[in-house]
């Protein structure tokens, strides 16, 4: 936690992308509180975001692509808008200090990235950018709880994807 409480923040302010599925009840700002890359589950509430839309459908194209069947309803993309205070920002070299292995990186073994997400979240940062890895861009996982009410999370436009086309046309599926 002290290698982490070291590392130098930044600012955010900006567009993100986030893709969800298509549903009437589905709020793209309701953050996660399931295990995911950056949090194990039950932990601090987070919203996965990308700085491209290209992140965020290629997120959801290989976790939709893994299931079996395929879900065959369409999803939706988001472009969200927000500011953060305390973010930290990592590129690879610096998870591969943290004890992250570059290797497995891309794969689903989250263990190392939910405890540094989870230190994070308790050191009070309100996000964390970082590399993709679906896609060659960051994400930024904001962490909820910490974020500023002076910051609120915006919904700007959203709009349907078919992203089992768009993950052939990528090479993805």
């Amino acid at each position: 936690m002290e290698q982490l409480a070291a590392l130098p923040t930044h600012v955010f302010s900006g567009e993100l992308f986030r893709a969800t599925r298509k549903s009437a009840d589905l709020d793209p700002l309701r953050p996660s509180t399931r295990a995911g890359r950056w949090m194990p589950s039950g932990g601090s509430p987070v919203l996965y975001t990308s700085l491209e839309a290209a992140g965020a459908q290629a997120e959801i194209t290989f976790h939709w692509s893994n299931l079996t069947p395929w879900p065959s309803h369409p999803a939706m993309l988001h472009r969200l808008a927000t500011a953060t205070d305390r973010t930290i920002k990592l590129i690879l070299a610096d998870l591969e200090g943290l004890g992250v292995d570059p290797v497995a990186y891309s794969s689903i073994r989250y263990g190392r990235t939910q405890q540094i997400g989870a230190a994070l979240a308790h050191l009070g940062y309100d996000g964390l950018q970082a590399p993709s890895a679906r896609w060659p861009c960051d994400n930024l996982i904001i962490f909820t709880s910490n974020l500023s009410p002076t910051h609120p999370l915006e919904v700007k436009e959203s709009w349907e994807i078919d992203w089992q086309a768009w993950g052939r046309s990528v090479g993805m599926i």
